[in-house]
């Protein structure tokens, strides 16, 4: 304090307590003491002890200390001889020293210094610390194997989760961003810092010291247990906006509606559009509704939620059941009485059925579970009768091998004919109309299978199983069953 301002605050005193006494002003005068103080202030645990002092919460990690230093060449103006200012090559060290801690909270802290000036929106050396940071941590989660290939990789926000970071650099002249010196300008600082950063990183995750090993695998996992809830959280908010997108747009135009909702309303999906085709023709309009689909749909038991609702195949379904999905789902709300499968009577037709029930079983099991799901009996073979009368035509349809065989015997026994061989369908788009509403489609002639849960437990342990991501089990399940298989069953 000046002596002229330590005189008037004196004074002040004196004449706020003692009245006017010259005597007395004096001898607190002599007291004071005279010129400029100066006074020391140490931590002898330095930035660490700082850090320390900053961090919130328990620690994850010891304070981590990372110091190293860079050369640089920086181009300055040079006062010569002549007293011009001459561009001048200029080698600068530039020295780093680091110290972290990374705490169980969600919050980071930040202090960065130049010089022991503060520069608190950062700069050169912040910048070059965090993309340094980023970069060692995700190579140690890779080595981990905690981050595998094709995983996305932790961000810095990942990183700083509960980081608390003292950045302290010092270096010759340098160069600020703006009049308050806030911002650190200097290039190259990036570069060294990060030299730094990455090589002190390593060295933390190589030492052998005492709980350290322990210490850096519970920092690993902190971050990849970061970087998972980020992820879980961005596919929520974009699950959640594809749901209301699905609920809030036209159904799709490949739909073909039926114009009564009441309790006979039944949604025919349908494999191809050569079946659809002619099932536009075999239909009754008033009450049943169909929606094709194109070969295989995704197998929603081993994908993400993600997945199944940017499937077209998958959302187009549930969109037009209107009814939700998961836990969302509301029966009440599904604009179908019964939705039937319908699919070639061959392999691929019973993998496409397969599919469409596990999609059902995941998303939409209060559908299975009142029994509002079926699956349509196509026939696989027809048998032509030969009549005695002209311009009569009469055909027996069968839906295995099996009974294609018991029909011949029969019509064998009896004497009648019929032409050869019998007509085997590859698909639905074989039948005219007429013949897919006689054997499928007419509730009055077809035959259904309903889909029902007796054990839901059981259910969903025998859909992992078989349509799920593991395939030892899968394979162990084929092998110890094959040989319980008729192979004359097997449709080659």
């Amino acid at each position: 304090m000046a002596p002229g301002l330590a005189d008037q605050g004196l004074r002040a005193v004196t004449d706020a307590d003692h009245g006017d006494d010259p005597g007395e002003s004096a001898s607190i005068a002599d007291r004071a003491p005279a010129g400029p103080q100066e006074a020391e202030f140490r931590f002898a645990g330095g930035i660490s002890e700082f850090c320390t002092h900053l961090s919130p919460g328990d620690p994850v990690t010891d304070v981590v200390r990372l110091t190293g230093s860079g050369q640089f060449t920086e181009t300055v103006p040079v006062l010569d001889d002549q007293g011009h200012l001459t561009p001048t090559e200029v080698e600068r060290e530039l020295d780093v020293d680091v110290a972290l801690r990374w705490g169980t909270g969600y919050d980071s802290v930040t202090r960065s210094f130049v010089n022991v000036i503060a520069t608190p929106k950062g700069g050169t050396h912040v910048a070059g610390f965090e993309r340094a940071l980023v970069r060692a941590l995700n190579e140690q989660l890779r080595a981990a194997r905690l981050l595998k290939n094709g995983d996305e990789p932790a961000t810095k926000e990942d990183v700083l989760e509960g980081l608390t970071a003292v950045i302290a650099v010092r270096l010759p002249e340098p160069q600020f961003e703006g009049q308050t010196k806030e911002i650190l300008g200097t290039p190259p600082a990036s570069r060294i810092v990060a030299q730094v950063v990455a090589s002190e990183i390593r060295a933390f995750f190589e030492s052998r010291g005492r709980g350290s090993k322990q210490q850096a695998r519970a920092l690993l996992d902190k971050v990849a247990s970061a970087a998972r809830t980020r992820i879980a959280a961005r596919e929520h908010r974009e699950n959640q906006r594809r749901k209301s997108a699905l609920a809030s747009s036209a159904l799709p135009a490949k739909l073909v509606d039926c114009r009564s909702a009441d309790d006979r309303s039944e949604l025919f999906i349908v494999e191809g559009d050569s079946a659809l085709g002619t099932a536009k023709l075999a239909r009754d309009s008033e009450f049943q509704a169909l929606l094709p689909i194109r070969g295989k749909i995704l197998n929603v038991q081993k994908a993400s939620l993600t997945d199944m609702l940017k499937n077209a195949e998958c959302a187009a379904i549930i969109q037009v059941i209107g009814a939700g999905s998961g836990s969302a789902f509301d029966l009440d709300a599904a604009r179908y009485q019964r939705v039937i499968f319908m699919a070639d009577a061959d392999v691929d037709g019973a993998h496409i059925r397969t599919l469409l029930l596990t999609l059902f079983h995941r998303y939409m099991r209060p559908m299975v579970e009142a029994g509002r799901v079926f699956a349509a009996v196509p026939p696989l073979h027809r048998i032509e009768i030969v009549s005695p009368r002209k311009g009569q035509q009469k055909y027996i349809y069968t839906y295995s091998d099996s009974e294609l065989h018991r029909s011949l015997l029969e019509l064998e026994r009896k004497g009648q004919r019929w032409k050869e061989p019998p007509q085997r369908y590859k698909g639905l788009g074989e039948m005219d109309a007429a013949q897919l509403a006689e054997t499928t489609m007419d509730p009055r002639h077809r035959t259904l299978r309903r889909i029902r849960i007796d054990d839901a437990a059981a259910a969903t342990a025998i859909f992992d199983l078989l349509m799920g991501s593991e395939v030892a089990p899968r394979r162990d399940f084929i092998v110890g069953g094959a040989a319980e298989l008729d192979p004359a069953r097997i449709d080659t």
